[in-house]
């Protein structure tokens, strides 16, 4: 696995995560699927990895560490995504989090019946789904991939630096 290997594994990574953040857009403000709380929290190692990325190729330097950071990323995509799969799927009850909002923020009654009248989506609730599949489950899967690879890279980094 060549520097160059690695570049071009990087790329990949990129461009997935890349695709995975505007396709969620565009679910959400395109064709008007509203995401819940979970959903949200799962984008954002997509964008922590295309940053990593970013600052691996400005300094081309700790590569290494950088790579070791996208793994533990990754990684909390993955526990995140089956959390919330185990949501979807009745395994494990709704959080609080998936409900109201800030509750410590409310200080009458008026406030809170706004809060209450505001459409919360619940992350057992599947709005959306490609070929059958919940975007929890494509989210595992591409999260999975991208930890296998970044483990790989990283586990033969010293071998094959060059």
């Amino acid at each position: 696995m060549s520097s160059c290997r690695i570049e071009i594994y990087l790329k990949i990574i990129f461009l997935i995560s890349l695709i995975s953040i505007t396709s969620a857009y565009f679910i959400e403000y395109g064709l008007g699927h509203q995401p819940c709380k979970l959903c949200l929290i799962e984008r954002i190692p997509y964008v922590l990895g295309m940053i990593l990325i970013i600052l691996n190729y400005i300094f081309r330097k700790n590569t290494y560490f950088i790579i070791l950071l996208m793994v533990l990323t990754f990684s909390f995509s993955i526990i995140i995504s089956l959390y919330h799969f185990g949501i979807e799927q009745n395994f494990f009850k709704e959080s609080g989090s998936c409900g109201l909002k800030n509750t410590m923020d409310i200080i009458s009654k008026e406030e809170l019946l706004k809060q209450l009248q505001e459409k919360t989506i619940s992350c057992k609730d599947v709005t959306f789904r490609i070929l059958g599949f919940s975007l929890t489950t494509i989210n595992i899967f591409l999260s999975l991939f991208i930890t296998i690879i970044l483990t790989n890279i990283l586990t033969n980094y010293e071998k094959f630096k060059n």
